[in-house]
C-alpha cells in the first residue's frame, strides 16, 4: 500500500510549486532538491512511483522546514487571521438588523372555517402565531439535490484532461454538455485512451446511476450538520478537529485535510495543523465544506463567512481559507432569495475576500470573462473555459484559484440556470465534481424548490444518499433539508427565528451500518 498525499518527496515538490505561486524565492532549495535526485510532484496522482529511499525522504523533510521559513511578499495582502481579513475588506457584510416585532392581528369574532387539503371544513386559521416558513426548507432541499446532481455529473470525468472531457462528450452527442455522461455510443478505442475515473464510473454514468453514491463533497456537509448539532454556531476550530477525530476516518480525507489530520495525530493544534508541511493549504478542500454555513445563515453572508473561517483554518491558510469564506457568503446570499440573481450572489461573496488577494482576482476574472462572451449560449462557454485555462492552467487541478474562477464563470454565464450552471462547471475541467457540486448548490437555491429542478437531474438520485458518516446512510434529501432548516438562523424577511443560536442538544444518530451499498468512493491509498 502506498498512501497518497503524505509522502515527503511529493510534499516537497508541491511546496516548491506553492512557493512559486506565492512569490517566495525557492531557487536555492530547488537546486538542493534536484541535486539530491528529487523530482517534481505528480501532476494528477496522489503519490509518485517508485517511493523514495530514506535518504531522499529525510532531505525532503529538512527542505520543507526551510521553505516554511521563506517570507512571501503577498502576506500583507493575503492575511489568514480573521480580524486582518475583515480589516482588508472595506465592504464586509454586516449582520441583518432584527425585524421589530409585529403586532398580533386580532382574530375575528367568528373566524370562517378553512378547507383542509381534502376539501373538508378543516380548522380555523391560527392567527395568534406566525406560520413557520416553509420556503427556506424548499430552497434547502433544492440545494441538497443540486449539490448531489452537480457532484454526480462531474464524478466520471474527475482528473480527466479538458480535451478528453470534450472529446467524450462530442462522441456521445452530449456537447455542449447537457446531460449525464454515458458509455453508450463511445468507441472502445476512445475509452481505452481516455478511461473514466475508475472509482466513479460504476455509479455515475447515465446507465448506472441509482441514488447518490458516497463522495467527500457530500460527506462534508453532513459533518457540518453534526458540528452545528453538537456545538451550535458558536463552535470553534478545535470543535471541528474533535468532530473529525470522532466521525471522519483518515482514509476519507485528501490533500490538505489529510495533512491536517496527520498533524492532529502528531499533537499539533489549530491553526498549526493547517500550516505544517501542508503544500495543499490553498487547494479546494476547504471550499467544498462551505455549504452548511451558508445554508444555515440565509441572508447573513458575513456570519456565514466567519463560520467558514473557523472551519477552514483547521486545514488551510490565506486563499484556501478565502475559498470557503467566499462560497459560504455566496450560498448565504442565495439562500435568502426566491428568484435567481447569480451575479449578485457572487459579488456578495467577493465582499468577504481581501480585494488584493489572488482569490479575489480569480473570481473577478471568471466573472468578467463570462460577461465578455458575446453569445451567452452554452456553445459560447467553450471560449470562456479556454481563456480560464490560459490564465490558470499552470495550477494543479485541485488548486482553489482555477476552480473558483471556473465556478464564478459558470454561474455568471448561465445566469444561475440550474442545468446551465452545473454543465458549464463540469465542462470546464479541473476538479469537476467539486465545482459541479457547489454550482449545483447555488443554482438549486436560486431555483427555489425541488420542483423547479429538471427531473432528469433529480429522479436518478432517488432521494437517497449513501455515506459512511454515522447515522446518515440512506437518508433522503428532504430529510436533510429539514435538519438543515432547523439549524438555520433567521433570514432578514422572517417573522421569527427558526431556532436559537444557543448550543443545541447533542445529536444522537440513528443506528445502522456505517457504509451503504455503494461503498466508500474516494478512498485513495495508491497512486494508481
Amino acid at each position: 500500500m502506498r498512501l497518497t498525499w503524505v509522502q515527503p518527496e511529493d510534499l516537497l515538490g508541491h511546496e516548491l510549486r506553492q512557493a512559486a505561486e506565492d512569490g517566495r524565492d525557492a531557487s536555492a532549495v530547488e537546486r538542493v532538491w534536484r541535486d539530491a535526485g528529487g523530482g517534481p510532484a505528480p501532476e494528477r496522482a496522489g503519490a509518485s512511483e517508485p517511493p523514495a529511499d530514506g535518504r531522499l525522504r529525510a532531505t525532503a523533510l529538512r527542505l520543507l522546514d526551510e521553505l516554511a521559513l521563506l517570507p512571501s511578499p503577498l502576506t500583507a495582502h493575503e492575511p489568514t487571521e480573521l480580524e486582518a481579513v475583515k480589516a482588508a475588506c472595506p465592504d464586509w457584510p454586516e449582520p441583518p438588523q432584527p425585524q421589530p416585532p409585529q403586532p398580533k392581528p386580532q382574530p375575528p369574532a367568528q373566524p370562517p372555517a378553512q378547507p383542509d387539503r381534502a376539501g373538508g371544513p378543516g380548522r380555523p386559521d391560527r392567527l395568534d402565531r406566525p406560520e413557520r416558513p416553509d420556503a427556506l426548507r424548499q430552497r434547502l432541499e433544492a440545494a441538497w439535490l443540486g449539490r448531489a446532481a452537480g457532484c454526480l455529473l462531474g464524478k466520471p470525468v474527475e482528473k480527466m484532461p479538458l480535451d478528453g472531457i470534450r472529446e467524450i462528450a462530442r462522441e456521445t452527442g452530449n456537447w455542449p454538455l447537457d446531460g449525464w455522461f454515458t458509455q453508450a455510443g463511445l468507441p472502445a478505442a476512445t475509452t481505452r485512451r481516455l478511461p473514466w475515473n475508475r472509482r466513479r464510473a460504476a455509479t455515475s454514468l447515465a446507465e448506472n446511476i441509482d441514488g447518490m453514491p458516497e463522495d467527500d463533497d457530500l460527506n462534508y456537509p453532513l459533518l457540518g450538520l453534526l458540528l452545528l448539532r453538537r456545538h451550535g454556531h458558536a463552535f470553534t476550530t478545535a470543535d471541528v478537529a474533535g468532530l473529525w477525530l470522532d466521525e471522519l476516518p483518515a482514509g476519507r480525507t485528501f490533500t490538505a485535510e489529510r495533512i491536517a489530520y496527520r498533524n492532529l495525530l502528531d499533537g499539533l493544534e489549530p491553526p498549526e495543523t493547517g500550516r505544517r508541511h501542508n503544500p495543499f493549504r490553498e487547494w479546494i478542500g476547504a471550499l467544498i465544506r462551505a455549504d452548511v454555513f451558508g445554508w444555515t445563515c440565509p441572508g447573513d453572508p458575513g456570519t456565514a463567512a466567519e463560520l467558514a473561517w473557523r472551519d477552514a483554518t483547521l486545514s488551510h491558510t490565506a486563499n484556501g481559507v478565502y475559498g470557503e469564506m467566499f462560497a459560504a457568503a455566496v450560498i448565504a446570499e442565495a439562500a435568502s432569495r426566491t428568484t435567481g440573481d447569480a451575479l449578485g450572489c457572487l459579488r456578495t461573496g467577493l465582499r468577504v475576500v481581501p480585494p488584493r488577494s489572488r482569490l479575489a482576482r480569480a473570481v473577478a476574472f471568471g466573472i468578467d470573462t463570462a460577461l465578455d462572451e458575446p453569445t451567452g449560449g452554452a456553445a459560447g462557454f467553450e471560449s470562456v473555459v479556454d481563456r480560464l485555462h490560459e490564465e490558470y492552467g499552470r495550477h494543479h487541478w485541485v488548486h482553489v484559484l482555477p476552480n473558483a474562477a471556473l465556478l464564478a464563470a459558470a454561474l455568471t454565464h448561465a445566469r444561475g440556470d440550474f442545468t446551465g450552471s452545473i454543465c458549464r462547471a463540469v465542462s470546464g475541467g479541473w476538479d469537476t465534481d467539486s465545482v459541479g457540486a457547489t454550482a449545483g448548490s447555488v443554482a438549486g437555491l436560486l431555483a427555489g424548490s425541488p420542483g423547479a429542478l429538471p427531473s432528469r437531474w433529480t429522479a436518478p438520485l432517488r432521494n437517497r444518499l449513501a455515506t459512511s458518516v454515522t447515522g446518515f446512510d440512506g437518508t433522503g434529501f428532504d430529510t436533510l433539508a429539514g435538519l438543515t432548516r432547523d439549524l438555520a438562523s433567521p433570514p432578514p424577511d422572517s417573522s421569527g427565528p427558526y431556532r436559537s443560536r444557543a448550543r443545541p442538544e447533542p445529536y444522537r444518530p440513528s443506528a445502522g451500518p456505517p457504509a451503504g451499498p455503494y461503498g466508500p468512493d474516494r478512498q485513495e491509498t495508491s497512486a494508481q
